[in-house]
Parts: C-alpha cells; sequence; structure tokens
C-alpha cells in the first residue's frame, strides 16, 4: 500500500510538472504570487472602504486595479488560526491551531509525556500533516519567501524554500523573531529574494505578514503628528498612523514588482488576519473586535490583482480566506488537494462569472488552547452567514472563557443589510431561521460540546 501512494504522489507531481512546463512553453509564464496579510486592522479602517481619517492611497489603489469583495471573511478572529489557515486552506477545526498558545492544562500535560515533545512543539506539528502553499508550489518550480508573522516555527517548517523567522524554541520564536522586523524596518530582504528568483527563473511566491498595524503601536513621529488632531485621543492617533505606516510599505512592495518588471506577471492578494477596534482610553482593543465572531473580529476587504488576466470590479458576494488557496493554486496551474473547503475563484475573477455560493462560516476558540488534540475542548463559537442573515451559537470552552461574552443571549441572529454593526437581535423574533441556519452549522462542523452560558473573562493577550 506504502509503495502505492509513494508512486502515486510521484505521479502527481510529474503530471504538475508537466502542466506547469507546458504553460511556459506556451508563453504563458507561471504568475509569481504575492499575499499581503494585514495585522490587526478593522475592515472600516482603509480609504477605499470610507473611513473619513485613516489615509491608505496605496491600497486604495490597489483595489482600483484589483477585484474587490468588500464582504470578505475570514473564519477566526485570531492572528495564529488566522494565518494557519491562509497557509493550508483549512478551518481551524481541521488544521487544530485554535488558539495562539498551549493552555497549561491536566490533558496537554498528559499530551507531552505521552509524546515526549513539548506542547508548543506538538502544536506546531499539527502542520506537518496537512499540505501547505510552499510546499504544493515548490513541487511546480516555486521559491517561496516568508516574512514576518509566522507562528510554526522556522520557515522550513511551512513548506517556504526562504524566509526569515528562524523559530521556536529560538529566542522571540513565539510568533516571527527576525521576520517581525518587514516593513518596520524596510523591504530589504523581499527585494534580494525577488532578484534571486528572477536570476533563477523561477516564479516565486511572497508571504508578506508584517507586524504591522500591530502592536506595539509606535508609528514614525511625522505620521502620529497628522493623526494628532481635532482632541482625538492619542491611542487612537497612534492606531491610525500606523494603518497608515503599513498602507506606506504595501506601496514600497508594490512599486517594486513594478520596478523589476514583473507586475504584469504577479497574482497580488491582500486580506487582513481578524479586525481590531481601538480603545479610545488605552493600548489594547475593544469588544467585538479582534478575538470575536463579530464583524469587528472577522470581517475583512479581500482584493484580487492580476493585470491583464482579472478586471478590475467590485463584487457583492462573499467571499472566504478559505478560498485564498485554492485560487492561488489554480493560479499556478497545481492540482487542488480534495480536502480544502474552500472556493476555487480564479474561473468567477477571470471570467466574471456570478458566485452561486451563499453561505460562508466561522468559528472561534479560545485564546490558549485547553487541549491540542480536540478543537472542541476551546470552542466558544461556530457563526455561518447565508445572503445577508449571520448567525452566532455560543460554547463555553472549557480554558479561558471569553475575553467579552455575549450579553443577554448566547444564540444571535442579525440581519447585516440593516444592522451592519449588529446592535439588534432577532432570535426570539425569528426562531426558524435560526433553527435552519443552525443546521447549517452542524452540518458543517458538527461540534460534540453542548451549548453553555458564556461567562467570565481571559486576560489580554495577543
Amino acid at each position: 500500500m506504502k509503495k502505492l501512494l509513494v508512486l502515486m504522489s510521484v505521479a502527481l507531481v510529474g503530471i504538475t510538472l508537466f502542466e506547469s512546463r507546458k504553460r511556459a512553453t506556451a508563453n504563458e509564464p507561471l504568475p509569481n504570487v504575492v499575499l499581503i496579510i494585514s495585522d490587526d486592522q478593522a475592515w472600516t479602517d482603509y480609504g477605499f472602504m470610507g473611513h473619513k481619517s485613516i489615509q491608505t492611497p496605496n491600497l486604495d489603489r490597489l483595489s482600483k486595479q484589483s477585484v474587490v469583495f468588500r464582504r470578505g471573511y475570514v473564519p477566526t478572529a485570531l492572528c495564529r488560526p488566522s494565518l494557519a489557515t491562509l497557509a493550508t486552506g483549512l478551518y481551524a477545526h481541521q488544521h487544530r491551531i485554535t488558539g495562539n498558545d498551549p493552555a497549561q492544562t491536566e490533558v496537554n500535560r498528559g499530551h507531552v509525556k505521552r509524546d515526549g515533545q513539548p506542547a508548543r512543539e506538538l502544536l506546531i506539528s499539527n502542520l506537518d500533516r496537512v499540505p501547505t502553499v510552499p510546499r504544493l508550489l515548490e513541487k511546480a518550480g516555486y521559491l517561496s519567501f516568508q516574512s514576518g508573522k509566522w507562528w510554526e516555527g522556522s520557515f522550513q517548517r511551512g513548506g517556504f524554500t526562504d524566509g526569515m523567522t528562524r523559530g521556536y524554541p529560538n529566542p522571540g520564536g513565539r510568533h516571527g523573531d527576525d521576520g517581525l522586523s518587514i516593513g518596520r524596518k524596510g523591504l530589504e530582504p523581499i527585494s534580494d529574494f525577488m532578484d534571486r528568483s528572477m536570476h533563477q527563473q523561477k516564479p516565486f511566491f511572497l508571504w508578506y505578514a508584517p507586524f504591522l498595524p500591530h502592536t506595539p503601536h509606535n508609528p514614525p513621529p511625522r505620521l502620529l503628528k497628522k493623526y494628532q488632531v481635532g482632541g482625538r485621543g492619542n491611542s487612537v492617533a497612534k492606531y491610525y498612523a500606523m494603518c497608515d505606516w503599513f498602507d506606506e510599505t504595501c506601496g514600497q512592495l508594490l512599486d517594486q514588482l513594478e520596478q523589476k518588471g514583473i507586475e504584469k506577471n504577479t497574482l497580488v492578494i491582500y486580506v487582513t488576519d481578524n479586525g481590531w477596534i481601538q480603545n479610545p482610553k488605552g493600548n489594547g482593543y475593544l469588544g467585538r473586535s479582534k478575538r470575536s465572531p463579530y464583524e469587528g473580529g472577522v470581517r475583512t476587504p479581500v482584493l484580487f490583482r492580476w493585470p491583464g488576466k482579472i478586471k478590475p470590479v467590485e463584487r457583492p458576494e462573499l467571499c472566504s480566506s478559505v478560498d485564498i488557496v485554492p485560487t492561488i493554486l489554480a493560479a499556478a496551474g497545481v492540482p487542488i488537494p480534495e480536502q480544502l473547503p474552500g472556493l476555487n475563484l480564479l474561473p468567477f475573477l477571470t471570467e466574471q462569472k456570478e458566485i452561486s455560493r451563499d453561505t460562508i462560516y466561522g468559528e472561534a476558540f479560545a485564546h490558549d488552547i485547553a487541549d491540542i488534540k480536540n478543537p472542541d475542548a476551546s470552542l466558544l463559537y461556530r457563526w455561518v452567514i447565508q445572503g445577508n442573515s449571520k448567525l452566532l451559537l455560543t460554547y463555553d470552552g472549557r480554558r479561558g472563557r471569553m475575553k467579552y461574552p455575549p450579553i443577554g443571549s448566547r444564540t444571535e441572529l442579525f440581519d447585516l443589510h440593516q444592522d451592519p454593526h449588529e446592535k439588534v437581535n432577532l432570535a426570539t423574533q425569528q426562531p426558524e431561521r435560526v433553527e435552519r441556519l443552525s443546521e447549517l452549522l452542524q452540518h458543517w462542523y458538527p461540534a460534540t460540546r453542548q451549548e453553555k452560558s458564556a461567562e467570565g473573562k481571559e486576560g489580554d493577550r495577543s
């Protein structure tokens, strides 16, 4: 059986390489792929999304050159699981990296004792059992570069051929170490990588996930001064300036593509890992943003730019970050693994076909993972959006509880068209819709835990 699997794998690689080479010889070189990932930024906080104060001229320009999904979402509003989804194309309950850190629980100590590995290593090992974008693209001849946020050990652990993060257990290896300097301290490592790829005449995949606008909110004074106006609080001014700084780095990256003459053969994708609503009285964030299943936590614009292949337009349909991996693979001519739950958007982007799917899903787990091998143990929410209806079901995750528990009801139903900021809970008024959407959730992710009241709070970590 093992021999058969090896032969099938070799055959698949051969077919993939053949198709890739065939495209290249037909004057259709494989595209470069640049994935830009903002870190802790609300879906409203861009010029092109209508913000009246935050200036994002470079992303505004990118939006005019792209297919724009204003109703884009990430399934999980927390850095590490959201980034793992972008690396694998899987939901958090599938890739099992549901939180940022393993909790100090008896069950996790049991795993450590039985497996003989530290809890953090056991968590990272989840990435070893599933395909990742860099590994899949390498089979088609791609080089890949990791920069910025990366939690899963060294860049090699994710299958990148090149990168910046040394990873756990190195000092600072929790979520990026050397990689966290990108953007904040220039883009030279990225420029050098692109030059190497061009010299080797190989297509590349770039993971650009700078530690921006994430805390520490320490923008350049010239940008901070711009936003310290009109009695605006300093914490808000700093956050606005951080969004501006992040936009500057995106402009520098996009300019490099143009200056190197590779802009037209590069698919650029933009998304945010999770939302953020700045606390006007302090350095943290408010409820219903990061770590929550509300729009302020999970909604993000999603952009796709591929000059000459994708015509710029705004799309009204729903888009999920689970769609990004299959779309990248399709653009590169790489077979899409059957287990990926997302939609390959490429035919809809290039041919401007209407997307018939009207339902997307998401989940929220405790920041600290109660059981490394059982996602349900840390489950706090499951949610579904169908059309404009959004249902949230609440659970009690054994460890940590919720930082901002729901008020009044553990079942919430919102009409996002009439109520985009989710102020009116319609669950008691529309029980039939609640039941129908609940059935969809159970079919999507059949959580085994019983719904319970959400009480208590968890410390502020990120």
